[in-house]
């Protein structure tokens, strides 16, 4: 497509103009023929600037066009469930207490005591004794690893039904001791004599006694050394007893006064064996009283 170029047409008629300016000068050139050529040459120009077949849009300077965006759609907001912690199950079962709990070397009291676990304490259990009624935790003291705690006060924690049960070490064998408890005066004859009950405490046997009662008030002592341990009851015939075993009772009749006690202070020695003739591991009690 042609444009029109204001360029060509002025040299056009530049050129229209100079060939009329060189011709002979006897003819003298005719100015309807330069103006017509003028006009032809314009014309020419305008044809070929503005074919007829390519429409001429006329805008307004006044009317500016518009553009409106389009503004882009939103998707909608995603609402976000926060996920629940997952608290994951201990792979080694857990215990602590309400109540301060003594920890002993096996399930029950008559184990000795290594530690404790006290409230708002945690330990480790990795057993249970075959009653179920004790835990074998881990030690939250110094001194042994392992120890025994009694689950009345314990709240666990974990799978429990995991656990080895285990067989609680044999009973201690309690150190030699007894109880003794004054029990009053017997007679027979015009004769006197105080009972003492006698209670072995410990874990071994006794065979034999000695016992001192002094009197306070008129300084009388009197002594007994004797193999077993006999009860005197007024003045039926004397019941004798060879061994105090662990656990169990007897009763022992001091040597008689000549004169009847009776409110008076005394001081009692008594001392057992586990062998005869006051030998072996002997145990000594003194207590005081009025008789």
């Amino acid at each position: 497509m042609l444009k029109s170029n204001p360029i060509l047409l002025l040299a056009a008629i530049l050129l229209i103009v100079s060939l009329a300016c060189v011709l002979p000068s006897t003819a003298t050139p005719d100015p309807n023929f330069i103006n017509t050529a003028i006009a032809q040459t314009i014309e020419a120009g305008v044809t070929l600037a503005a074919p007829s077949d390519v429409p001429i849009i006329l805008e307004s300077p006044t009317m500016p066009q518009t553009f409106t965006p389009e503004l882009p759609t939103l998707s909608p907001t995603v609402t976000l469930t926060p996920t629940p912690i997952f608290t994951p199950t201990p792979l080694v079962p857990l215990i602590s207490v309400s109540v301060a709990t003594n920890c002993r070397v096996g399930p029950g009291r008559q184990y000795d005591r290594v530690g404790a676990l006290l409230v708002g304490e945690v330990a480790e259990i990795h057993g249970v004794d075959p009653t179920g009624a004790y835990w074998y935790i881990r030690n939250p003291d110094p001194g042994p690893e392992f120890c025994w705690l009694w689950g009345k006060y314990a709240t666990l924690i974990g799978n429990t039904t995991i656990l080895p049960v285990y067989t609680p070490p044999p009973t201690p064998t309690p150190a030699p001791n007894f109880d003794v408890n004054y029990l009053g005066r017997d007679t027979c004859n015009g004769s006197w004599w105080l009972e003492f009950e006698l209670k072995n405490t410990g874990g071994i046997q006794f065979k034999s006694v000695s016992l001192t009662v002094r009197d306070i008030e008129t300084n009388t002592v009197l002594s007994l050394y004797a193999d077993g341990f006999k009860d005197k009851d007024g003045c039926s015939d004397p019941v004798t007893r060879d061994n105090l075993n662990p656990g169990d009772t007897r009763v022992v009749s001091s040597p008689a006064f000549t004169y009847d006690p009776d409110g008076h202070k005394i001081r009692a020695t008594i001392t057992i064996c586990s062998s005869l003739g006051q030998t072996g591991t002997c145990v000594s009690k003194v207590i005081n009283f009025k008789a």
